[in-house]
């Protein structure tokens, strides 16, 4: 399941810098559940040329995370903002502490985006 969520993410972040033949193979593989059979059969492709397609479209994917890091930041971006949801739902957070942690959370925010 995880490797699924993973190729998902990957997919999401950087999809639109696939070809739209690698596009469409990759969704009908991760999103579509579809065989490399299946996929081979409807573009009229070998199972292999299926199966090297989906692992160079892979690879191209994690290579472009490794190169721009936008999942790792968006993951740090959320948890900065699960820390400012959790200082607002705290009934014994006192305003100057709130206050300290909201500028805390956005100045870290800030440096991310950076």
């Amino acid at each position: 399941m995880e490797k699924i969520v993973e190729q998902g993410l990957l997919y999401d972040f950087y999809g639109e810098l696939l070809t739209d033949h690698q596009r469409k193979i990759y969704e009908d593989a991760v999103y579509n559940d579809l065989s490399l059979m299946e996929i081979a059969n409807e573009y009229d492709i070998s199972k292999q040329g299926v199966h090297d397609l989906l692992r160079r479209c892979t690879n191209s994917l994690v290579t472009y995370e490794s190169k721009l890091h936008m999942i790792e930041r968006t993951d740090r971006i959320r948890e900065q903002l699960l820390k400012l949801s959790e200082a607002a739902d705290d009934k014994d957070i006192d305003l100057d502490s709130l206050k300290e942690k909201i500028n805390s959370v956005v100045f870290a925010i800030t440096e991310e985006l950076s």
